[in-house]
């Protein structure tokens, strides 16, 4: 008395289901893991590479209607771009705001720039430098 074989033939009937399945998760897998590390890399290189002037206010005076700010750019040679300033009141009101320009081949500027108040102004702050 033999036993029938309850198994298929290795190879017979091609690919199950589940290795169909299992191939098909590892492509879209690799394929979201490449475009995660594309967008990765390209955040990366936009804020090293594309960040080209940066600034830094030393001291400051404020009068009635201004604000005196001494502020210190570093940048590349060939770069231009802006530095925007603020200044707010003693309750926390913006009283000024303005973009101030550098140019030129230095990488780094010493300059004191006159910010215009619509009220005496109790500070002055850096918001931010950009190339353009």
């Amino acid at each position: 008395m033999s036993t029938a074989s309850t198994e298929l033939p290795q190879g017979r009937y091609g690919r199950s289901a589940d290795e169909r399945a299992d191939r098909t998760l590892k492509i879209v897998g690799g394929v979201l893991g490449v475009v995660l590390l594309l967008v990765v890399g390209l955040f990366a290189y936009h804020y090293v590479f594309q960040n080209k002037i940066s600034g830094e206010v030393i001291t400051f005076q404020a009068s009635q209607d201004a604000v005196e700010v001494h502020l210190e750019v570093r940048k590349d040679a060939d770069a231009t771009g802006y530095c925007t300033l603020r200044s707010q009141s003693a309750d926390g009101t913006e009283v000024g705001r303005a973009d101030f320009r550098f140019d030129g081949h230095g990488t780094r500027i010493d300059k004191v720039v006159t910010l215009r108040t619509t009220s005496r102004g109790s500070t002055a702050e850096l918001l931010g430098c950009h190339t353009g």
